[in-house]
């Protein structure tokens, strides 16, 4: 068999196929490109190439397989993060698959290997007086209080991921009749959310007081800028902090920003709104994914 470039295929898997062809989000491109930053040094260690050395061929099964176990039993990353790692790896190999018919046998074999099982942790999602609480905690006499309260109400009640947050712009959010908002998630797919009618209230009152351009962040930071990620998660950790002290049940719960997108979930599930909607507005990609909360309370 003759060696296929495997350095050539990677940058081609990622320039053409995940850039070009899919629009991988940053985050995404991340993602794979840390697991094969990991691969790198495991082939450095126990095969003694550098990357640009490296063949399909000596990406078999057996290989993939030592490096799984590796990540699991001498990093201690948990069956998820290595069931990740694997997802990134099959990604490619498809990839390989459609460009190279030489090592087809090999894909397939690559492709046939299964994630592994693991217990599903419990979802966390805060009750209506829990959120109430949360809601309550910010100052609103200062400009800081009312932003980051807008942006708690928007995310408890649009369930929008963290970049989505921070990535929204003064256009993306529809008044008046029939208010929504838009955004851009994962894969690049554009979405939009009905909000309710005290969300688009404050939405209001927050744009008429950030007096923004259309194209400047709907929640900046102090500077002006687009806040990142760090800052929601900081600011998601205050609030809850100061909230658990008037609802003792927060204590008790690991509170995340993606905490408030699964109590965006169960809201409208448990007043009986269709879970194939539900999936829409969250931008899951399968029913499936929204089927999970169905189990959660």
């Amino acid at each position: 068999m003759v060696a296929t470039g495997f350095p050539s295929l990677l940058q081609a898997f990622f320039t053409d196929r995940l850039l070009g062809q899919r629009r991988a989000s940053p985050n995404t491109v991340a993602g794979y490109r840390d697991s094969f930053r990991l691969l790198f040094h495991f082939a450095k260690e126990r095969l003694g190439r550098a990357p640009s050395n490296l063949t399909i061929e000596d990406l078999n099964v057996s290989f993939i397989g030592d490096f799984l176990d590796h990540l699991e039993n001498r990093r201690k990353n948990s069956a998820r993060t290595r069931n990740i790692r694997l997802a990134a790896i099959h990604s490619f190999f498809q990839y390989v698959a459609f460009e190279e018919p030489a090592p087809a046998l090999l894909c397939q074999r690559i492709l046939a290997m299964p994630a592994k099982r693991h217990e599903r942790r419990p979802i966390e999602f805060l009750n209506r007086e829990e959120i109430d609480a949360l809601l309550g905690a910010a100052d609103l006499s200062t400009w800081i209080g009312r932003r980051d309260r807008t942006l708690l109400l928007l995310t408890v009640q649009t369930g929008r991921r963290v970049s989505e947050l921070i990535s929204l712009t003064c256009q993306d959010v529809v008044l008046g009749t029939g208010a929504h908002v838009h955004c851009q998630g994962k894969g690049r797919k554009h979405r939009c959310t009905p909000l309710r009618p005290e969300t688009a209230k404050m939405l209001k009152a927050w744009m008429r007081e950030r007096h923004g351009r259309p194209d400047d962040p709907l929640f900046a930071s102090i500077r002006g800028g687009k806040l990142s990620r760090d800052a929601v998660e900081r600011l998601a950790e205050k609030y809850i902090s100061i909230a658990a002290d008037k609802c003792q049940s927060l204590k008790r719960k690991n509170v995340s920003p993606h905490a408030l997108r699964h109590s965006a979930a169960m809201d409208p599930l448990q007043n009986g709104v269709d879970r194939t909607v539900i999936a829409l507005w969250l931008g899951h990609e399968s029913v499936e994914t929204t089927q999970i909360y169905l189990h959660a309370d």
